[in-house]
């Protein structure tokens, strides 16, 4: 559904005749619509009476089960609901500008305009008169109006694309889905995170993301390459019987690194520490708009993907095994020991793998979340060591734990999206009758809408005590997960 609506919409933006009759906004309420319409149909897939031991679509290439649909319908939904919070710009923020811009370049007074702006130079943010800032302007070669502008068509079909490719990559069933998937995923991501494309630090903060996310997907390559070349199999199920038949200690160990490979790659797209540096600079820097997709669409797909593998492996099937009592047996079958040993130790690399990203995600998602200063910045730390809890019962992979597991990440998600709800339905209020400028030697940048620092907040529950008090229970909730975390199963 989707696939055949981004196909429908790229004709009609490539035809004139339709493609001036669409406005971005409309494009966008489309998207939306889209999202909602592929996720009504997900969730009507569950009457199928087949998928409940799952079915293989497109020669394998996708598995669908109860489980992926379920989750496919929520993120679909979390999709349509992010696109439908992209703000409605109307005709009055554009007549602010232009009389802000005219206040500040010829000396006039247009009625009503503000006499001071925020005015941000070389990464500093501070309050100008308008002769000040008249200066400033002046020597400035060209205006930017970002933050005021609608999305672009082009963005909107990005956000398609990326909900696609979420959506593929929670049924992937082979290396070759799994690969595709991520990358549809991944380089729309890289777009959204450099929708300020003419900000500079916005764009550095992008260029990071995309090279680290390459660096990633080299990662989660290598590891597939390793697979095939030992097994000469992509699909996961024909992995899985290799496996638990095979006795084959160069089969096991190449299988089993790369594993390991593609965990390590998954969680540097995750932002699981100590693979997380690109995460505070590129929340930071995007609108509040594309920093909730980031938060919650890729990261859902993606630790749906890591459960698949480390449930459907099994790589620690002969861990229970007591090697002795049929060391005979094994002799007699021309088997060795050591085969037992590798695939314990490969699983135990992997499980230490995901305990210790774990254990770094919690301590610097907490740490060094207390010293910030800026919103989305807390928020990304926050997101971090959530991470931490969710890899925490990823590793145990018990049955109460993977329960556990599920209910974090859907309970995450919906708490996430209340947050930068409301912290977008603040920063419309708060900027309603001013707009910040941000500057550099060359540009002049007007945003509004976004709320950058802790600061901007303050003094808000006044003003606005129902979303202030539904913005505190919502941060309640994300400190109070700790109590009901998978770290109880661990003890």
């Amino acid at each position: 559904m989707i696939f055949i609506s981004i196909l429908i919409l790229i004709v009609a933006i490539a035809l004139p005749s339709f493609n001036k009759q669409l406005s971005s906004i409309m494009i966008t309420r489309i998207s939306a619509i889209i999202f909602i319409y592929s996720g009504a149909l997900a969730f009507n897939a569950l009457y199928i009476q087949s998928i409940g031991s799952g079915i293989g679509i497109y020669s394998g290439l996708f598995h669908v089960t109860i489980i992926s649909q379920l989750l496919d319908a929520f993120l679909l939904i979390l999709a349509a609901l992010i696109l439908t919070a992209w703000p409605l710009i109307t005709s009055s923020y554009y007549n602010k500008v232009i009389n802000l811009t005219n206040l500040f370049t010829d000396g006039s007074s247009p009625s009503p305009s503000p006499r001071s702006a925020a005015v941000k130079e070389g990464g500093l943010e501070k309050n100008l008169s308008t002769k000040e800032v008249s200066s400033s302007l002046s020597t400035s070669k060209k205006y930017n109006y970002i933050g005021l502008y609608t999305p672009r068509t082009e963005y909107c079909l990005i956000v398609l694309f990326t909900g696609l490719g979420s959506s593929l990559l929670i049924s992937s069933s082979d290396l070759l889905s799994l690969y595709l998937s991520i990358e549809l995923q991944s380089f729309g991501l890289y777009i959204l995170a450099t929708i300020y494309r003419d900000y500079e630090s916005a764009t550095a903060s992008g260029l990071k993301y995309f090279l680290l996310g390459a660096l990633s997907s080299c990662f989660i390559l290598l590891g597939a390459g390793l697979i095939y070349t030992f097994t000469g199999l992509t699909n996961f199920e024909s992995i899985y019987s290799l496996i638990s038949v095979s006795y084959t200690m160069s089969i096991l160990s190449g299988v089993s690194l790369g594993v390991i490979f593609i965990f390590i790659g998954f969680l540097f797209k995750v932002a699981a520490a100590p693979f997380h540096s690109w995460s505070p600079d590129v929340y930071d820097e995007t609108p509040t708009q594309v920093t909730l997709w980031l938060t919650i669409i890729p990261k859902i797909s993606i630790l749906v993907l890591l459960l698949e593998l480390q449930s459907g492996l099994s790589i620690n099937q002969f861990s229970f095994i007591n090697i002795s009592e049929y060391s005979d047996i094994l002799s007699q079958l021309n088997i060795s020991t050591n085969i037992f040993d590798v695939t314990y130790n490969t699983s135990y690399v992997l499980k230490m793998l995901l305990l210790i990203s774990s254990l770094f995600s919690l301590v610097i998602g907490t740490i060094v979340g207390l010293a910030q200063t800026r919103i989305k910045r807390l928020l990304a730390y926050s997101t971090i060591s959530h991470i931490g809890f969710i890899l925490l019962a990823l590793a145990i992979n018990t049955e109460q734990s993977i329960d556990s597991f599920l209910f974090y990440i859907i309970q995450y998600s919906i708490t996430n999206l209340n947050i930068f709800l409301i912290i977008l339905a603040l920063g419309f209020i708060i900027h309603k009758d001013g707009i910040k400028i941000y500057s550099n030697s060359n540009n002049i940048y007007f945003f509004d809408f976004d709320i950058r620092y802790l600061v901007d907040i303050k003094g808000q529950f006044l003003a606005n005590p129902l979303l202030s008090l539904s913005l505190g229970i919502c941060l309640f909730s994300m400190a109070g997960k700790t109590k009901n975390m998978p770290i109880c199963l661990w003890f």
